[in-house]
Order: C-alpha cells, then structure tokens, then sequence
C-alpha cells in the first residue's frame, strides 16, 4: 500500500479509501491511485479486511443430496442471489446421512471463513442433543421441520398436495391413489400427510400408499403394481421423476394417460411439459426458495433478526396426464 501511495503520489489513507470502494475520492485521484495499483499489481488483503470488519462476506451451504432437482436448483438460486449481494459460497457435500458425518460438516463449517450457513438436509439429523453449532451462528435450514429451533424456508408442501389432490377429486375420480417419496424424507411425509388428510376430508377411500426413491426407476415399478388395480383411475406422485416411470409402466400395461389413469406429479421439473403426454404437477418455485434462504440469513447477520418459517406458495399446472374419469370410454 505503501508503495501504491508513492506511486501515485497519494497518503496510504486515500489508497485504503480507493480499495476499499469509499465514497469523496476526486475520480482524478481514485484514477491515478488504481493506475498505480495495476502497474505494481497490487490486491487489497481480503483477510485482512475481513478481520478488521467482522465479516468474510461468504456463505455455507451443507447439503447431503447433489443430484435431486430441488437441491441443485436450490443451490444454484443461492449462489446466485449470494453473488447478486456481493458474497461467495463455500460448499460442503455430507457423504453420509449420518450424524456423525453431519457433526463433521458442521464442525468444518465452523473452522472455514464465512458470515453464515444454509442447511439443506433433514431435520432428524440437526438433533440439537449431537449437533452442535459454532457460538453466535446464523443458520437457515431449508424445506425441514427444524421451525422451533432455525429459521427455516420451505415450500408450501401441505397446499400443493392438497391442490393436486383436489384437482383429481373434483374431475370425478372415485379416489387417489399415492405414490410417496422416502419416509424419512420431511418433504415426502408432509405430502402423504395432506393427500391423506384430503380424501378424508371428502369421505374417500384411503388406499395404501406405495413408496419410492424419487427416481423414475421406482416410479416404474411402483407404476406395475398400480397398472394392476383395476380401481386406480388417478395417481398422485410425490416427484415429477417417479411420476414419468410411472407413466412408462402404465403405458406398458396398456393403461392410457390421461384416458383410463389420471396421473399428477410435484415440482415441475423443466422437462415435465415435454413427457409424451404431458404432465399435471405441482409447480415448486426454486429459485425463489434460494433467494429468499439468502434474504433471511443477510437479515440475520445484518439486524440479527430472525423468523421463524418462511412458506413459498406452489401452484397446479394443469396439462394433458388428467382428465374425468368417464375418459376412460
């Protein structure tokens, strides 16, 4: 910096004012001074500038599952609206979903430069009794039911199956059948929570539920056994992967979409509207779940300001897999 201020025959001061990006420098000076930087190559101290403000103007993320489509558009949404207000992002992938793994990331996170942390995993693995956050920490956990401990950002789960549900109900079907995510998915079970809770509501038939693993090779197979029942005229499907396996299994069978099986996905993938026949789903907003993790955390940090559970609202996309059940012919 020294060497900067001789250079541009400026004090230290002015140069610390001109890196710093500090208003009231003569645009003459500021000129001259960034001159001088670019000839001697000179950078400004990010850790030191950190250290000296209390801040490393970087956010975490801990997240167990890469490859699902909620996770990595959720991710790409943070570090978008990160970057849009001037911050980085450390990533830390868990291997495992185990709590000792989870211990692991979070005492990493602890030991890394950053000013706050976003959580995308289950709430069943952030037990307070084994995990421990560094002191003063601000923390953002995504689509869990970690309200009374986090602030947490979801997606309205409840309100987007009861939409898909209702949807098939009031076209005439009898009943709804249900193809689940993971049980030890929060997402999962709030979906078979509401897709219960409104077919009792309307007095229907509950039938058992079937299971997956969200990709479309279990949709596929769960989509046999539904191809089997010869009173299964709608499906609702807790992911849009699955809910395309299951088409290809009815299809298959010999059991047409929308004519003799009605079926409805969630999420909204892009793809979703370009399925042979095109898919009824849920729409979740990704991007704006990231961008509203970032507002709460930057509030957090900024005022120290914390709410408790911030819903993004879902909405039905309506396309060709439905239809009343007097399709069938």
């Amino acid at each position: 910096m020294a060497d900067v201020a001789r250079l541009a025959g400026v004090s230290a001061q002015t140069v610390s004012r001109v890196s710093n990006g500090s208003p009231g420098v003569v645009e003459s000076t500021r000129g001259q001074v960034l001159a001088a930087m670019k000839e001697l190559g000179y950078r400004p101290n990010s850790a030191a500038r950190a250290l000296k403000r209390g801040e490393f103007r970087t956010l975490g993320v801990i997240l167990f599952n890469l490859s699902t489509t909620g996770n990595t558009r959720t991710l790409e949404a943070i570090a978008t609206s990160a970057a849009h207000e001037g911050y980085a992002i450390t990533l830390l992938p868990v291997a495992l979903p185990t709590q000792d793994s989870v211990r692991g990331a979070f005492t990493r996170m602890g030991e890394l430069a950053v000013d706050g942390v976003v959580i995308l995993m289950e709430a069943h693995l952030l037990d307070a009794s084994t995990v421990t956050l560094p002191p003063h920490s601000h923390v953002v956990v995504v689509d869990s039911n970690a309200g009374d401990r986090y602030c947490v950002v979801d997606t309205d789960q409840v309100g987007g199956a009861r939409a898909a549900v209702q949807h098939l109900l009031d076209l005439g079907h009898d009943t709804v059948w249900h193809l689940a995510g993971p049980a030890d998915s929060y997402s999962a079970e709030r979906r078979v929570e509401a897709w219960e809770h409104q077919l009792r509501a309307r007095h229907r038939m509950v039938p058992e539920p079937l299971r997956g693993d969200w990709t479309a090779e279990s949709g596929y197979r769960a989509g046999l056994r539904l191809a089997q029942e010869p009173d299964c005229t709608a499906v609702f499907v807790a992911n849009d992967q699955m809910a395309l396996g299951v088409l290809r299994a009815l299809h298959e069978a010999g059991r047409r979409v929308p004519e003799d099986v009605s079926v409805v996905g969630f999420d909204d993938i892009p793809e979703a509207a370009w399925y042979l026949t095109p898919l009824t789903t849920v729409h979740q907003d990704f991007s704006e779940v990231g961008r509203r993790c970032v507002e709460q955390l930057l509030r957090q940090i900024r005022t120290e300001e914390e709410r408790g559970v911030t819903l993004v609202p879902t909405r039905l996309m309506v396309r060709s897999s439905t239809a009343p059940p007097g399709a069938r012919g």
